[in-house]
């Protein structure tokens, strides 16, 4: 079963580039949507041993042997990082708009070989598990906020019957613990996933490397190293600070976020919804699924993500997200509450006369049902974000 991709409106903006890399984290859906939307090319995955071996000992056989009038789709190709350079002399020598189609599923490596190889002739995007949209407009979003946080936001968590608590520990086990051992040489596994866990207990919370590392019983230097092999496989990311400076006093250390709730509450060992109900967690699990999707919604659109957090040193005034459109600071409040609360808006207030913004501009998310404009801004429903990076940028 085919499930609609968002991304598809932007994919299609991009076929005029000879080549078209499609990155993001394992099982979230890369191979499906390029093999439903480029059908007719020739498929080929590098996880194949015979044909990762082909293509790394005779590049450029593997590529004649398998020309085609219609294209090649190459999964996981940072297996075979080389070919990317004898893709390059067949870009240069034929002009075959979308031809190309390669994916993969780690970051830092494969964008170093792509900026090296095909600078110029190739268009990155990240597809990242469903948003909040995307699972509406497929008609599986679940009821409540709680529910769909346990759940998570990976194809395979709406698509198998496979246990939830299953289906994660799984991923967390066959794709994260194995790609760690491809990128770095992690010693003690066991350490490895004790910093996992502990940066899963972060959630939402400023980063503090150090103290991680010491719990680990790890140097400072091993912690920075796993942390972006981390953000380098798409699981964790993390939110800067707005760097506008309102406040000398303000924060400069990043927020640290998931990618996907499901694995994060795996990890912390939340099984249900009524665990997560009870659980000092749930608040940084919500403001985790709203950046997180705000995230997916800029990459869907081809776009960076332009979101920070605005919080002083006092800790008396923060701004959950900041969605900076360059001319315009749109704050944005995240309340886990399912209950419409008028004090929702005070620290956005504050921060309108520390800022000189506009209340219009103000946003309340709250994992209720409800959204209202108010004198001070808007409330919007956890389902009702799924579409305001759009509505925000529609206009330019």
């Amino acid at each position: 079963m085919f499930l609609k991709r968002d991304i598809e409106v932007t994919l299609k903006r991009y076929l005029n580039f000879p080549v078209v890399a499609i990155l993001g984290p394992r099982q979230s859906g890369k191979t499906t949507l390029v093999k439903e939307y480029f059908k007719n090319h020739a498929y080929f995955s590098f996880e194949d041993p015979a044909i990762r071996e082909f293509a790394a000992s005779d590049p450029r056989g593997f590529l004649a042997e398998n020309e085609n009038e219609h294209g090649i789709i190459l999964d996981e190709f940072q297996y075979v990082p080389e070919i990317l350079s004898y893709i390059q002399l067949e870009v240069d020598l034929k002009t075959r708009p979308s031809y190309f189609i390669i994916t993969g599923s780690q970051n830092f490596l494969m964008n170093q070989a792509i900026t090296q190889s095909l600078a110029g002739r190739v268009g990155i995007l990240t597809l990242l598990p469903f948003s909040i949209h995307e699972l509406s407009r497929n008609k599986i979003i679940q009821k409540r906020a709680l529910e769909l946080i346990v759940q998570g936001s990976y194809p395979r968590a709406y698509t198998t019957a496979l246990d939830i608590n299953d289906l994660y520990a799984s991923y967390i086990h066959t794709y994260v613990e194995r790609d760690v051992r491809q990128l770095i040489n992690v010693g003690d596994l066991l350490t490895f996933q004790k910093f996992l866990m502990l940066c899963a207990g972060r959630i939402g919370q400023l980063l503090n490397l150090s103290e991680v590392a010491s719990q680990c019983g790890i140097t400072a230097p091993t912690a920075t190293k796993w942390l972006s092999v981390l953000q380098a496989s798409y699981i964790l990311f993390l939110l800067p600070p707005h760097f506008n400076n309102f406040n000398k006093r303000m924060v400069k250390t990043p927020k640290l976020f998931f990618y996907d709730t499901g694995v994060a509450c795996n990890l912390l060992g939340i099984t249900s919804t009524k665990t997560l109900s009870l659980s000092p967690f749930r608040g940084p699990l919500f403001e985790n699924l709203i950046v997180s999707d705000l995230s997916k919604q800029f990459y869907n659109r081809g776009m960076w993500p332009s979101l920070y957090f605005w919080r002083d040193q006092n800790d008396r005034l923060e701004v959950d997200c900041i969605i900076d459109k360059g001319t315009q600071l749109i704050p944005v409040e995240i309340k886990s509450s399912e209950t419409i609360s008028s004090n929702f808006f005070g620290p956005m207030q504050k921060w309108n006369e520390l800022s000189q913004t506009a209340v219009e501009n103000n946003y309340v998310v709250y994992a209720g049902q409800m959204s209202q404009k108010r004198t001070n801004g808007r409330i919007l429903s956890w389902d009702g974000v799924g579409n305001l990076i759009d509505k925000l940028y529609s206009g330019d």
